[in-house]
């Protein structure tokens, strides 16, 4: 019998961080908690991060839902937004009018897209015009979808990740693209100007045209429907390119105003944390929900924040991966600060044994805290779960290696950034840094390495290579004495459709977003149980950037082969 009463956990927001946070809870306990998800969209949890593949037409958006909680203590509230956070009460009131009390809560709510305020841009009642899109949400990527079909031209706002893989997801379509940004470079945060410029040649190469060094300065609209973009040059870029640089607005010249005709008109301009809910209940609120290190409130101990709209000690670089690192180590946490199980030992009926029920020693319990468990228990969860030998805090806060890999899903076009890139990196004395700079064959490699180990790299245009130094960078690789080696040769086996899976070491990495082995998928196909889905519920492979979904679906139907007896 267990007599341990399970912990009311209520989770705010049901995307992508939020259901992995449910999942890594019932992984872990599946009887501890309570749990409550009020999630605002009244869909079932998607992957956002293919969401440019839908627009591209790459995905559908069935192939795009993330699999449900499978706990009887679950209950998932869908199309239900979390009004008001009540501390002192600790319940958080629904707009429905429901009241969910809580022993801990965790918001996850997200960020929304953030819209520039231009002329044009909203209607009188606060919307967009028609033809005008953010993509951020599920509804975002279908009507963007849908207005393809009447608009032969299309304008990308932002030259970010997701303005990247939306333009050329639009090119694909066979819309005639401009990708309006206004930095000197696409990309900045990751790439360098020679990186960038390479970038731009693949762009021009599917057919988008760039126009960089460029401000949004008005939405044109006609009849409430969009029909083009007033584009002027960025004064501020401008003036600082070097004299020769070949700029035509230099040295006195006013900048270019041009109007780009088009219907269809997306903003990837960033994102502005969802923080409302969180001032609202008096917690500390900056650009996110300012958390510690162990993604707790200053404010309140029992009120957490993950993914998106949380702002820890070493800030947010907005990636999933960096959400779902969140959302493993707060389980952890809670899960450290359940009772243990107080089984109750009851004799058999003949027997003449008094019944003997066995409680907790008093040795496991910190003096004078009778609330919560000893340091003790919380030392022996953090062992038993793995957590002290893995993402450990140092004084740099915590180490999230790995979850600062950048992909962008662009079609042919191969981008991938990790760790120390791009202009801003550090010019730290122990780095060495080697780069390979092949413009006319579309290549532009760098790689970094400290200590022995590699740190950082940027890889545009060699996908190879890209997939090697990616197991290099996670796994944590030792480089070779030359890193120039790294440019070209692999580091290691990478996972790939197969012709021969036998011939796959056992620790290949298949999906790399949730570090899935070929030796994980095999686990999970037990004999009569080689349905993709299955594996997809157990192993979670595939709910990342999905490009391994060839490679998950070939192991899948190669181990299926292989378990079918052969004839007598």
């Amino acid at each position: 019998m267990n007599l341990r009463v399970p912990v009311k956990v209520v989770v705010v927001g049901f995307g992508m961080v939020g259901s992995r946070l449910v999942d890594e809870l019932l992984r872990r306990e599946p009887e501890a908690f309570d749990i409550t998800v009020l999630g605002s969209e009244p869909y079932e949890p998607y992957n956002r991060v293919l969401l440019s593949d839908v627009v591209a037409g790459r995905t559908d958006v069935a192939a795009i839902t993330m699999p449900l909680p499978d706990g009887a203590r679950v209950t998932v509230r869908r199309g239900v937004t979390a009004a008001s956070i009540d501390r002192a009460s600790r319940v958080v009131h629904a707009d429905d009018g429901t009241l969910h009390p809580y022993d801990h809560v965790v918001l996850a709510t997200g960020a929304a897209a953030r819209v520039p305020p231009i002329p044009g841009l909203r209607t009188p009642d606060g919307g967009l015009p028609a033809g005008v899109h953010a993509l951020r949400t599920l509804d975002d990527a279908r009507e963007i979808v849908a207005a393809t079909v009447n608009s032969p031209r299309a304008v990308v706002v932002g030259g970010g990740v997701l303005g990247l893989e939306a333009a050329v997801g639009l090119a694909g379509r066979g819309l005639n693209v401009t990708l309006v940004h206004h930095g000197q470079g696409l990309m900045e945060r990751q790439l360098d100007g020679e990186a960038a410029d390479v970038v731009r040649a693949g762009l021009e190469g599917l057919g988008v045209t760039v126009r960089q060094n460029s401000l949004s300065s008005e939405v044109l609209v006609a009849g409430g429907h969009a029909v083009g973009i007033r584009v002027r040059e960025n004064a501020q870029v401008v003036s600082a390119v070097p004299a020769g640089g070949g700029s035509a607005g230099s040295a006195g010249a006013a900048p270019r105003d041009e109007v780009v005709a088009a219907r269809l008109v997306v903003f990837s301009v960033g994102t502005i944390p969802e923080t409302g809910l969180a001032a609202a209940a008096g917690l500390t609120t900056d650009r996110g929900i300012v958390v510690g290190y162990d993604l707790a409130s200053p404010d309140d101990p029992r009120v957490y924040a993950v993914g998106d709209c949380a702002q820890p000690p070493s800030g947010s670089r907005g990636l999933v991966a960096e959400g779902w690192d969140q959302a493993r180590r707060l389980a952890e946490h809670l899960v450290s600060l359940v009772e243990p199980v107080v089984p109750v030992v009851v004799a058999a009926a003949s027997s003449s044994v008094e019944p003997v029920e066995t409680r907790p020693l008093a040795h496991l319990r910190l003096p004078g805290d009778e609330a919560g468990p000893s340091m003790a228990v919380r030392l022996g969860a953090l062992l038993t779960s793995g957590a002290t030998t893995s993402r450990a805090q140092t004084d740099r806060g915590i180490d999230t290696r790995g979850t600062d890999v950048v992909k962008v899903k662009a079609g042919p076009l191969s981008i991938t950034t990790m760790g120390v890139c791009g202009p801003s990196r550090p010019d730290e004395p122990t780095q060495r840094a080697v780069r390979l700079a092949d413009p006319r064959a579309g290549r532009y490699i760098e790689v970094v390495v400290s200590d022995g180990i590699l740190v950082g790299a940027t890889c545009v245009g060699d996908p190879r290579v890209a997939a090697d130094l990616t197991a290099a960078y996670t796994r944590r690789t030792p480089a070779p004495l030359d890193p120039a080696f790294l440019l070209l040769t692999p580091v290691m086996a990478a996972a790939s459709p197969a012709s021969s899976p036998e011939h796959m070491p056992e620790d290949a990495v298949v999906c790399r977003c949730n570090g899935v082995t070929k030796g994980d998928i095999a686990g999970a196909c037990p004999p009569g149980a080689h349905s993709v889905e299955e594996v997809v519920r157990e192993t979670r492979a595939t709910t990342g950037c999905g490009s391994c979904k060839d490679a998950v679906c070939g192991l899948v139907d190669w181990l299926r082969a292989e378990s079918v007896p052969e004839p007598a």
